[in-house]
């Protein structure tokens, strides 16, 4: 049989598809932007029809349907590895339940922990070999796959067809029905707005990056206002070993910044597990050999971090404490995002020869109410989760300068960190530390700026 004709055969409409799910099965979406939206409409449509059916999903792309359609959660039960603004609205309407992971450890999840009934996932057209190209996330879908009792792919044709040193698609043989959708656009991110206050930690940041560095940034302004940074810098040779592919990449490679030639593993490569971000950012990725996706727990792995020399790892937090424990996934008890990969690259980096790692954030943040409040904490507020221990922190970074935490004392740590607070509370921060008993200076901020600021 042609693979056209094989293709047909498993060719079913989204209704027909959904149909074979039962209640009480784990349904699992395909991650980030290969999450199928048309299945996940067409499976909502059955809520009347199903109890307890349980969906995971990483970082869905809005506000998942079947969540939206059983506002008392006993139809669908959804939970997600990592939120995205969608998944934190049906987190506050106690519709989205979080499931903690340690990314480069989830493809041992499927492996080992848990089960799945059913596998949905959007993929590219087949290709004239009979394989799905997984586009913009390769991450832990091998093990979704190979822990999934039926397999439904559903075509997009706005999926751009993403290189990858394997695990990359899915034949057309392991697939049990295939569904085409509307072949809607692909979810772009708006360009998030650069401030003041991330322009000046990229300076800090910036400033340590040396010539052959590899490099991972997060999401949000302030990766793109280093991506632009850097793209009008002289730093040469830089490589990329990243979790997540941004625009600011394309700034730095078109600039002549990126050309690989310095990293151990996978030389000339920008090495990634997904990508997210405009449709420029997707149509770089579409058939560029440049570009390399493999699975998290190859990407993430901190051994494989830590191979490449002068790796840098940048990503952004919520909040931190006077001992350098750092939430970079929620507020108090509020899920934010997740803890995705800061981790894995936070311990990889700084275990890399020369390597680095930075924790950004602005110094102050305004809450619904218009009240500043400092981001530097005495303690983390009630509740609040832990991203990173003490133990794993090494720089920690605002607008009013940086902190290297490693080998540092508790009274060693509040000092540095009460040196890059904004200075309004600068006062109120030591009186703290003070009672905490990790204060050793009197308690003034006359020269504190200037002998802890860049103590580093």
């Amino acid at each position: 049989m042609d693979l056209q004709t094989f293709y047909r055969t498993k060719l079913v409409s989204p209704e027909k598809a959904v149909s074979l799910v039962r209640s009480g099965q784990w349904v699992d979406y395909g991650n980030f932007l290969c999450a199928p939206l048309t299945l996940d409409v067409a499976l909502a449509k059955r809520a009347e029809e199903l109890e307890e059916v349980k969906v995971r999903a990483v970082g869905f792309p809005g506000l998942a349907a079947v969540a939206m359609a059983d506002p008392s959660g006993e139809r669908f039960i959804y939970n997600n590895w990592h939120f995205t603004g969608g998944d934190r609205i049906l987190h506050d309407k106690g519709l989205c339940s979080y499931i903690p992971i340690l990314y480069h450890e989830g493809p041992r999840y499927y492996e080992r922990d848990i089960e799945t009934d059913v596998y949905m996932v959007r993929c590219a057209p087949m290709d004239s070999n009979g394989f799905f190209n997984y586009g913009v996330a390769n991450s832990v879908q091998r093990a979704q796959i190979e822990n999934a009792r039926t397999i439904i792919v559903e075509v997009n044709s706005s999926m751009p067809v993403c290189h990858g040193g394997y695990d990359e698609a899915i034949h057309i043989s392991q697939v049990d029905f295939v569904v085409e959708s509307d072949n809607a656009p692909m979810f772009a991110l708006k360009e998030p707005a650069v401030s003041r206050e991330d322009m000046k930690i990229a300076e800090h940041v910036v400033s340590r990056i040396p010539d052959g560095a590899c490099l991972q940034l997060g999401i949000g302004g302030l990766p793109n206002a280093i991506g632009r940074m850097i793209a009008d810098s002289g730093i040469r040779d830089l490589g990329v070993h990243t979790e997540m592919l941004v625009d600011s990449y394309i700034d730095m490679y078109e600039a002549g910044r990126i050309t690989g030639r310095m990293k151990r593993d996978l030389p000339g490569k920008m090495t990634y597990t997904f990508a997210l971000g405009s449709q420029r950012l997707y149509d770089f990725l579409h058939n560029n050999p440049l570009c390399a996706s493999y699975p998290v727990d190859y990407v993430n792995a901190p051994a494989r971090i830590a191979s490449n020399p002068r790796a840098v790892s940048i990503n952004n937090a919520v909040e931190v404490d006077l001992y350098g424990q750092i939430s970079s996934e929620s507020s108090g008890i509020r899920q934010i995002s997740g803890t995705g990969g800061q981790f894995d690259f936070a311990f990889g980096s700084y275990h890399s020869e020369g390597g680095q790692s930075f924790i950004c954030l602005r110094s102050t943040t305004t809450d619904k109410q218009g009240n500043r409040k400092t981001r530097i904490r005495p303690t983390l507020e009630l509740g609040t989760i832990v991203t990173l221990p003490r133990t794993v922190t090494h720089w920690v970074v605002t607008e009013y300068g940086m902190a290297n935490l490693k080998g540092k004392s508790t009274w060693e740590r509040a000092e540095a960190l009460i040196g890059i607070a904004h200075p309004d509370y600068r006062e109120e921060l030591m009186q703290e530390a003070s009672r905490m008993n990790i204060w050793k200076r009197k308690l003034h901020t006359t020269g504190l700026t200037s002998d802890i600021r860049m103590a580093v």
